[in-house]
């Protein structure tokens, strides 16, 4: 029961998380692309330095170390250093990206309706049918013309993410009184 009490929880904080990221990117799109690039950038740092860690200390331990680690950390260094480097090339590649994680998410969220009637009722389940079909075909028109992405970003995709973050606190919501607190 403790575990879908956190399961719980974690749903409101996506729910808020996702909120404040879709206002952002409605009224300041540019400005969240590049806070997107930033922290990718970071991120790819330090799983390159924590990949050439691990084969270091393989290698100091056991005599060799697992290749891959040491090229997958350089990669992801280099990467980083990219992206932070000369972030307009890490828009051009989250225009990219970003699709594709707002395809796979939206995929992820519709095979979960079935739990949704269940649990959230038929509000819920009506509510997250519409925020990921329209969330597919964002993304499908996203991937077939990045500029058109690009130029309607802060409309369309401050909109989505604010309507995944009402799914989010909604499911949230339902699943209360199935909880006890």
């Amino acid at each position: 029961m403790n575990t879908r009490k956190r399961l719980g929880w974690l749903e409101l904080i996506e729910g808020i998380l996702l909120l404040i990221l879709g206002i952002i990117t409605l009224f300041q799109p540019r400005e969240a692309l590049r806070s997107f690039v930033a922290v990718y950038g970071i991120i790819a740092l330090l799983t390159g330095f924590v990949d050439i860690a691990f084969y270091i200390v393989r290698e100091r331990h056991t005599g060799f170390g697992p290749t891959i680690s040491l090229v997958t950390g350089i990669l992801s260094v280099l990467a980083g250093c990219a992206l932070i480097a000369h972030p307009e090339i890490g828009l051009n590649l989250l225009l990219i990206i970003f699709p594709i994680w707002f395809l796979t998410h939206c995929i992820s969220r519709l095979t979960h309706l079935n739990i949704v009637r269940l649990v959230a009722g038929k509000g819920s389940y009506y509510l997250t049918l519409i925020a990921n079909v329209l969330g597919i075909v964002l993304g499908v028109l996203m991937l077939f013309d990045p500029m058109l992405s690009f130029v309607s970003m802060g409309a369309l995709i401050g909109s989505d993410l604010i309507l995944l973050g009402v799914e989010s606190i909604v499911f949230f919501i339902g699943n209360c009184k199935y909880r006890n607190w």
